[in-house]
C-alpha cells in the first residue's frame, strides 16, 4: 500500500511538472503571460509601443509585456513563421508579404474580436476605426491585418518660399507648369522625388494623374487586373504628364540618385520648392530641421489635377501601417485586446501628438495638431475617397516591375507608351498565373 501511494505522488508531481513546461512553453513566467510584441523598428520608432505596453500592464497585473523591435523585422519574422514560433503581436515591415501569410493560414482572424465594446467608446471595436482603412485587411470577407497609424500621401511645399515670391500653391496640372517655369526662373528646382524608390513618384505623380485623367473607376480596373487597364488612355495621359514635366526641367537634376531621406533634405533647404511624400515627413526630417539656421515651414496639399479631369479631385492616396496576429500566437486573445487598447481613442490621440502623424481611429485627429497635419487631416475628412496600391501588398513582383517602368521613364529609357505598355505585361503575367491569389478593390 505505501509503494502504491509513493507511485501516486510520483505521478501526481510528473503531471503538475508537465503542466508546468507546457504552460512556461507557452509564455509564462512567475504567473503571469507573457505577451511578444515585434515591431518594425521605422521613424516612429518603438517608444510609443513601449509606453503603451507599461500603460497597459499597470491595469492587467496578470500580463507582461515585451516589446522589440528591427529596421530589417521581416528578416528575423520570415524563419520563425516558417517554424511556427511566432510572437504574439507584430507590425512586421514593409517588406514582409502579409497577404502570403494570409493565403497561408498563418495569420488570426479578427472577426470576434472586432464584434466586442472597445476600450474607451460605447460601441464594438470595428466601428471605432476608418472604414475605409480596416477594410483594407479583409478577405472573403473576414478581417486579418490591421490598420495602426495612417499615411496621407501628397505634395509638400516650401511655406516661406512661396510667400516670398508671391507663389500659389498649384491646384490644376495647367497652373502647376506655369508656376514650374516660375520657380526654375529662380535657380530653384520646382520638384524633387525620391528616386530611388519609385513608389514615392507612384503614388506622388502616377496614380493621381490617372484618376485624374480616367476617374476613380481607371485605378480600379488597374488593382483589379482588368485586361488593357494599366496601359488605357488614362494611365497613358499619367505617364505622359510626367514626361512633360521631366523634358522641361522641372524635376532636380539627380533626383533618380536619390534616396528618401536625401531627396528631403534638398527639400527642407531651400533647393526644391516641392516634394511628393507622406505625412511622416515632419517626423523623418524633425531633427535635421531642428539643425537649421531658420526655421523651415512646409504644408500640403494633394497632387494638381487635370482642369478638366474626369476623378473627383478630392480623391485621396491615404495608406496604413499594419499589424497582425500570428494563427499560432501563444496568447491571442491577450494580444488582441492589448493591440484594442493601443487603438483605443485615447491612445491614438497620444500618437498623433507625439509622433506627428495621423491615425487610423476616428476622431484622433481632434486634438492640437501640428501645423503640417491639419491640411492633411482636413484633406483625409473632405475626401469623397479615399485609396492606395493595394496590388503592391497583393502581387509583390508585379509591384516591383511597376516600379521599375516608372523608373524607366523618369530616366528618359522609355516613351510614356513603352512604360505603361511594361505595366500591362507585368500585370497581365500576374493576371495568368494561377498560382497566386487574387484580390478585388471594391
Amino acid at each position: 500500500m505505501r509503494k502504491l501511494l509513493i507511485a501516486l505522488v510520483i505521478i501526481a508531481a510528473l503531471v503538475v511538472a508537465g503542466c508546468g513546461s507546457k504552460e512556461s512553453a507557452k509564455g509564462k513566467a512567475g504567473g503571469k503571460i507573457e505577451l511578444e510584441v515585434a515591431s518594425f523598428q521605422g521613424g516612429y520608432g518603438l517608444d510609443f509601443f513601449e509606453y503603451a505596453a507599461r500603460e497597459y500592464e499597470k491595469t492587467h497585473r496578470n500580463v507582461k509585456i515585451k516589446v522589440w523591435g528591427n529596421p530589417r523585422i521581416w528578416e528575423q519574422l520570415r524563419p520563425r513563421f516558417v517554424a511556427g514560433d511566432v510572437p504574439d503581436l507584430t507590425w512586421p515591415g514593409w517588406d514582409m508579404d502579409t497577404w502570403a501569410l494570409v493565403a497561408e493560414d498563418k495569420v488570426m482572424p479578427m472577426d470576434k474580436y472586432l464584434d466586442t465594446k472597445a476600450y474607451d467608446q460605447d460601441m464594438k471595436w470595428k466601428d471605432t476605426f476608418v472604414p475605409s482603412l480596416l477594410s483594407k485587411g479583409m478577405d472573403k470577407g473576414h478581417y486579418y491585418i490591421m490598420p495602426f497609424n495612417n499615411n496621407v500621401y501628397g505634395w509638400w511645399y516650401n511655406v516661406d518660399m512661396f510667400k516670398k515670391n508671391g507663389w500659389t500653391p498649384p491646384k490644376t496640372y495647367e497652373e502647376l507648369l506655369v508656376l514650374c517655369e516660375k520657380i526654375k526662373r529662380t535657380g530653384v528646382a520646382p520638384l524633387t522625388y525620391q528616386g530611388k524608390y519609385p513608389a514615392y513618384m507612384l503614388q506622388g505623380f502616377f496614380y493621381p494623374w490617372a484618376i485624374s485623367a480616367g476617374g476613380f473607376d481607371a485605378y480600379k480596373d488597374a488593382q483589379n487586373l482588368k485586361p488593357g487597364a494599366w496601359n488605357s488612355p488614362a494611365f497613358l495621359k499619367a505617364a505622359q504628364m510626367i514626361a512633360e514635366l521631366r523634358d522641361k526641367g522641372y524635376f532636380e537634376k539627380g533626383a533618380m540618385g536619390m534616396d528618401h531621406t536625401g531627396s528631403q533634405m534638398e527639400f527642407i533647404t531651400g533647393k526644391a520648392a516641392m516634394i511628393p511624400c507622406g505625412t511622416w515627413l515632419g517626423s523623418e526630417m524633425k531633427k535635421q530641421m531642428e539643425l537649421l539656421p531658420v526655421p523651415f515651414h512646409m504644408d500640403f496639399i494633394n497632387p494638381p489635377v487635370l482642369a478638366s479631369g474626369k476623378g473627383d479631385p478630392s480623391i485621396t492616396y491615404s495608406s496604413v501601417e499594419t499589424w497582425i496576429i500570428p494563427k499560432e500566437a501563444k496568447h491571442p486573445d491577450e494580444a488582441a485586446d492589448f493591440f484594442k487598447f493601443m487603438t483605443s481613442l485615447k491612445m491614438a490621440k497620444q500618437f498623433v501628438e507625439r509622433k506627428n502623424t495621423l491615425m487610423s481611429i476616428k476622431g484622433s485627429d481632434a486634438v492640437q495638431l501640428p501645423k503640417d497635419l491639419v491640411m492633411p487631416a482636413k484633406l483625409m475628412r473632405e475626401a469623397k475617397v479615399t485609396y492606395s496600391a493595394d496590388y503592391r501588398d497583393w502581387y509583390r513582383t508585379m509591384g516591383k516591375d511597376i516600379e521599375s517602368a516608372m523608373a524607366a521613364l523618369l530616366n528618359g529609357e522609355v516613351t510614356p507608351k513603352e512604360c505603361v505598355d511594361r505595366m500591362e505585361a507585368a500585370a497581365e503575367r500576374t493576371r495568368k498565373d494561377s498560382s497566386i491569389p487574387k484580390h478585388r478593390m471594391e
